[in-house]
């Protein structure tokens, strides 16, 4: 679940366009999108309620690995 890698300020790739998580709660996330962004990207097509492809920061699936690795010993 992508949830669990999302902190504030943190990225988030929505249909691979890298983005800025603005806020964060248990359940939903809010992005922050500069006009050029939206503009020359296919975010300007989605609606709310359209399903999309969410991908993590990779660092938070590491930090993730590193510390499961640490809690064995």
């Amino acid at each position: 679940e992508v949830m669990r890698y999302m902190v504030s300020k943190g990225s988030i790739a929505v249909d691979g366009i890298s983005l800025t998580a603005a806020g964060v709660n248990k359940k939903s996330f809010r992005i922050w999108i500069i006009p050029h962004t939206y503009e020359i990207t296919a975010l300007r097509d989605r609606k709310v309620g359209d399903a999309v492809n969410l991908e993590a920061d990779m660092l938070g699936k590491y930090v993730e690995k590193f510390l499961a690795a640490h809690d064995k010993r």
